[in-house]
């Protein structure tokens, strides 16, 4: 069998872990062949490929990024995407494709074996942690450690200046990083996309941090919205999943605590940066174990699954049922982090 791998949408650290383990394990146990498609799906489309052997995937564990490199491609939107798919599959005698990717990527890959039969398995990956049938993704615990870190070091200069510093992190639509890092850091108000903020409460929050002689960290996804405003973005253009470009709501959200409570306030945006680097001892791991399983599903003919996650057990469940709906932030659970606040 000659099974093609490929990894799609934003980079994550972990990715190179799963290609290790679903390369290793299958030529190891079940003398498979691999190719990798460049650029995710673009690869696939233009028959972009690269050979994938235990050589190839040698001493990429600890590497961040992806060796097979990452793109927003979606065939769907492209003339003749899927056609060109499928005939390079079969140019190549790729038997199966092992898709490693968020919501966009995976959403392809069950399109792809739901309607036209193309023999799937899916690998879930984000670091927004924010897919359902899963209980983590890797790449997350890495990125809530970037922010973690960072916010910690903020705490210092927020001191020493006595000033508000907002810290934007990534979360389109939920909230985990915010959550989970924010909470890990001491920030002293969280702001999640699943919860509309009233900006009167948020200054009341800071201003109550200064009474106390302590200097504030607001800690904000990129998605989270004012109660009585819009989301704020970089730009109006889309990608071809028809994503916006999000970040701004830090810089907008810190001129108005200036301008209400007339305490100085600066912005920090992590950004690509929690993407970046060396993988979590976590990450790895999970990463490892989800490539071991996902090359087992291809053995099994097992497709149109995703690995996920549940408990300590990584089990199968189906890609379109895992991307149907976001897994987005309990309230109960962000009801939790409210006594920190102020």
């Amino acid at each position: 069998m000659k099974v093609g791998v490929l990894t799609g949408g934003g980079d994550c650290p972990g990715l190179n872990a799963v290609i290790r383990s679903v390369v290793r394990k299958g030529v190891q146990e079940y003398a498979y062949e691999f190719i990798g498609f460049k650029d995710g799906w673009r690869g696939a489309v233009e028959g972009d490929t690269v050979p994938l052997g235990i050589p190839a995937v040698r001493g990429i564990l600890p590497r961040g990024g992806t060796i097979l490199g990452s793109s927003r491609t979606n065939p769907f939107k492209l003339e003749n995407g899927v056609r060109r798919i499928k005939e390079n599959l079969a140019k190549y005698e790729v038997d199966a494709l092992v898709a490693i990717g968020g919501e966009d990527t995976l959403g392809v890959a069950a399109k792809l074996y739901d309607e036209y039969g193309i023999p799937c398995v899916g690998v879930p990956k984000t670091i927004d942690n924010d897919l359902s049938a899963t209980d983590y993704t890797f790449g997350f615990d890495t990125a809530v450690g970037i922010a973690t870190e960072a916010i910690d070091r903020l705490h210092t200069t927020a001191e020493s200046h006595m000033r508000v510093l907002v810290v934007e992190v990534m979360g389109r639509h939920a909230g985990w990083i915010a959550l989970h890092s924010g909470l890990a850091g001491g920030a002293n108000v969280i702001l999640i996309p699943e919860q509309r903020f009233d900006v009167d409460q948020v200054c009341a929050w800071v201003a109550s941090r200064f009474k106390a002689s302590y200097a504030p960290i607001v800690c904000v996804a990129e998605g989270a919205m004012p109660k009585d405003g819009e989301l704020v973005l970089k730009d109006a253009t889309t990608d071809s999943f028809g994503h916006v470009r999000l970040s701004g709501v830090g810089e907008w959200l810190a001129k108005e605590i200036e301008a209400r409570t007339g305490k100085e306030a600066r912005t920090t945006v992590l950004g690509h940066i929690q993407r970046g680097g060396t993988p979590s001892a976590f990450d790895r791991w999970l990463a490892t174990r989800f490539g071991l399983h996902a090359i087992d599903a291809v053995r099994d003919g097992d497709f149109g699954k995703m690995v996920a996650l549940q408990g300590t057990d990584i089990v199968r469940v189906p890609i379109a049922e895992a991307t149907a709906k976001l897994k987005t932030v309990d309230p109960a659970l962000y009801e939790e982090a409210g006594v920190f606040f102020g």
